[in-house]
């Protein structure tokens, strides 16, 4: 099911020691941005980001999973 591009992932350590993978990606034609925790790659947020401003995404649990696949061999 891989149908997007990953352009950037930046692993950064957030308060209280938790570390978080965000991973920066294209899919149709459109931009997008998750976060996944890093210990358990949960998924914390998605936006879509539009006309320079970011928007709450709905992403399917086949596109989750695939890019925490990808994130798994990354990191």
């Amino acid at each position: 099911m891989k149908s997007y591009k990953m352009t950037n992932m930046i692993i950064d350590e957030e308060s209280y020691g938790e570390e978080h993978v965000t991973v920066e990606f294209t899919l149709e034609h459109q931009n997008y941005i998750i976060t996944f925790q890093k210990s358990d790659l949960e998924l914390m947020n998605a936006w879509v980001v539009e006309n320079g401003k970011s928007l709450p995404a709905n992403l399917s649990e086949e596109l989750v999973d695939s890019l925490r696949e990808e994130i798994k061999k990354k990191i």
